[in-house]
């Protein structure tokens, strides 16, 4: 990492921006400090996630380069989060997107504002830059999108392949659970932030309700999917994604689907911005890639920005399997655009491999334990040191595994490879999930990429269709988008499971799957000149090799950032908290023989307890467990829990929350606590809400 100073001196200021219906929102902006006199043009981060402490660090990397390099960089708190007046209703909500239609406007009118904006992101960010778009104001004329995605039923936090996600469902809900009852800073609200921190609190809700209310693909998530009308969005649209990250398949569907201005990146990157020097890397200097976007689009510069590749892409060499790689070994890519014409498929049929379940008459059969999935991994890798999925052999294990002929040479997989099956099953209702794994002469096994089938929405996601017992059908799902070079006498494994705990909610029955094999496939995406043997991979790699960026003159190089907010984080050592926000590890699996119960124990890590340079000192504790029982689908229990304390001369606001959800055969089962206090002072500590309620949400989908 590179630190940089300003080439121009500049200024920070907070302001309210205040809304039509009287809302005032808050925000902060860097720019330089000639720009009343000399406007530049605006750039755009909306969050919820608290500019004045939480997101901090990683606000002072961005916005303070973009306007030492001549922007106006706008740093936004949505509504009802922060120090933002209003209330937080839902994720990417209409009113979000309305407000922030107000807030574009409301930039461009500045007199220090050209009148043409960017808006920039990750995660929530990145969605709602893409969102923003697709309302396509005049004003906003570009947007970079990291780790984002289009489609928010089918490739976000709740569902994958129109099955349940259990783990993200369940503790995603339960952090914004957390995270949106913090208080509004006393510091910028003044006097009453009690006040208003009781009124945010006796209104807030978990969103997992809401989530689990809409099983299917309805409006409720059309609304906020750019994927819907993809011809929406005007604004050219520079997406970027790793392979370490779940929303990846988005920065090839835009450059497949968009017709404006387009480029893609997609690096080996976790969920994280590619200069922050988390692993895996290689990362690469974002800001002045992402610097050279603006100044294409909105200072009109001639330099490059709409030519050269339509993709960067790192293609990762094989490694052995490890739940943390510190960096990834492999080479830039730079291709025309996508689908790339380097890429062709290669299908094989599921009777041409070794299955490892007898295949009496070319029938396998499928019935994976409840624990199956333990080894997924996180469903979000930040680069903590077990966040990736270890050794898959046990997986393997779990699973019925066709292996195919050891490979001859080295292969790359660049894209979605594609799973068809004829499949019957014994249930009205099942899962299946395809993960495509790399097995070494030694046996270990590293996972490729991975991907799952509702099979009651086969037919589409929009509906549930039970599935009609002892007949086959069948289905096709595409696995996520991975790119990856298989090295040459390692054996591709396809391995199939009906279970995969806690990733997948399990189906309220077991189901055993039976596979025709002759009937079923694998098409696999694969990179190089596959007419040309031996070498065809590694001419392909050359010819395509890149140390350029998407601008011309850009490079790829070293990390480039201002100075880093000075921010001490503390240990939580000493610190008397209830065991149930402390988890046993930063993550663990336990297994009790006599009771048959499984126990995913995991620490999120989400950043921990810090000080800030104002004196506010941040405490966090947060753990998240998911148990199951083998044999009994309905046993699956995940769980959320959060200790959070802010603290600083005057004051302090302390709150515990916690998530649980579980099931019936009939419904899911919702319970939500939350507790919080506040200290003025060297008064006593005031008790300012205490609830807990339950929810009960029929099963529509599984």
């Amino acid at each position: 990492m590179k630190y940089v100073e300003s080439p121009q001196e500049i200024l920070t200021e907070d302001a309210w921006i205040e809304l039509s219906d009287g809302t005032r929102l808050h925000a902060r902006i860097w720019r330089p400090v000639d720009s009343e006199s000399t406007p530049v043009p605006g750039l755009l981060e909306y969050l919820p996630y608290r500019l004045d402490d939480w997101t901090a660090p990683r606000d002072n990397e961005r916005h303070p380069y973009y306007a030492a390099h001549g922007y106006a960089s706008v740093r936004v708190d949505i509504r009802g989060t922060g120090s933002s007046g209003g209330l937080f209703v839902d994720e990417y909500s209409e009113q979000e997107q309305a407000d922030g239609l107000e807030v574009i406007a409301w930039i461009a009118a500045q007199p220090w504002c050209t009148g043409s904006l960017g808006m920039f992101g990750i995660s929530w960010g990145g969605f709602n830059s893409l969102q923003m778009a697709g309302h396509a104001p005049e004003a906003l004329k570009a947007i970079v999108t990291v780790c984002s995605t289009d489609d928010r039923y089918d490739n976000d936090v709740h569902y994958m392949g129109g099955a349940m996600l259990g783990i993200d469902m369940a503790s995603w809900g339960g952090t914004m659970f957390a995270f949106n009852a913090r208080p509004p800073r006393p510091e910028i609200v003044g006097e009453d932030w009690i006040g208003q921190w009781r009124e945010r609190l006796e209104k807030t809700q978990a969103m997992t309700g809401q989530w689990l209310r809409h099983q299917e693909r309805d409006d409720y998530w059309r609304q906020g999917s750019v994927c819907e009308d993809y011809s929406s969005i005007k604004a050219a649209v520079l997406a970027v994604g790793g392979w370490h990250d779940p929303y990846r398949d988005t920065v090839l569907r835009l450059l497949e689907n968009l017709d404006g201005p387009v480029r893609g990146i997609i690096g080996p990157w976790s969920h994280q911005y590619p200069d922050r020097g988390y692993a895996p890397g290689p990362g690469i200097d974002f800001l002045g890639q992402t610097l050279a976007w603006w100044d294409k689009w909105l200072k009109g510069r001639n330099n490059g920005a709409d030519q050269g590749p339509g993709l960067l892409a790192y293609l990762p060499e094989g490694d052995r399997p490890a739940t943390y790689y510190e960096e990834r070994r492999g080479a830039w890519l730079g291709l025309d655009g996508w689908p790339a014409h380097q890429v062709t498929g290669q299908q094989q049929s599921l009777s041409q491999g070794r299955c490892s379940t007898p295949a009496s008459k070319g029938l396998a059969t499928v019935r994976s334990p409840q624990q199956t999935g333990a080894d997924a991994g996180r469903f979000f890798p930040f680069g903590n040191a077990t966040d990736l999925p270890p050794d898959q052999r046990s997986e393997d294990g779990r699973s019925t595994c066709i292996d195919f002929r050891a490979l001859a040479e080295d292969t790359g997989i660049l894209g979605n490879a594609k799973v068809r099956l004829r499949l019957s099953s014994d249930a009205l209702e099942a899962n299946i999930i395809a993960r495509l794994c790399d097995v070494a002469p030694d046996g270990a096994s590293t996972l490729v990429t991975r991907g799952v089938l509702n099979l009651n929405k086969r037919e589409g996601r929009e509906k549930t269709v039970p599935l009609p017992v002892g007949e086959f059908v069948e289905v096709d799902f595409a696995l996520v988008a991975v790119g990856y070079v298989v090295p040459a006498g390692h054996t591709l494994r396809l391995a199939l499971s009906s279970n995969y705990w806690p990733w997948i909610w399990p189906s309220a029955v077991e189901a055993t799957l039976t596979i025709d094999l002759a009937a079923s496939s694998l098409e696999l995406p694969l990179f190089g000149d596959q007419e040309e043997p031996g070498g065809g991979l590694r001419e392909a790699i050359e010819k395509a090799r890149t140390t350029d960026g998407l601008v011309v003159g850009t490079g790829l190089g070293e990390p480039q950032q201002p100075p880093r907010l000075p921010v001490d984080y503390l240990s939580n050592e000493g610190v008397q908290v209830d065991e149930k926000y402390i988890a046993t590890s930063q993550r663990s699996v336990h297994n009790d023989i006599e009771t048959g119960v499984w126990t995913l124990d995991v620490d999120p890590g989400y950043g921990g307890s810090r000080k800030y340079p104002d004196g506010l000192v941040f405490t966090e504790f947060s753990r998240e467990t998911y148990t199951i029982r083998e044999g009994d689908p309905l046993s699956g229990q995940a769980r959320s829990a959060w200790f959070i304390e802010l603290s600083n001369a005057g004051w302090c606001a302390r709150l515990e929350t916690e998530s649980v959800l579980g099931s019936t055969a009939e419904d899911y089962v919702l319970t939500n606590s939350i507790s919080a206090w506040a200290t003025v002072g060297d008064g006593d500590e005031e008790l300012v809400t205490r609830k807990q309620w339950e929810e009960t949400i029929p099963r529509t989908s599984t």
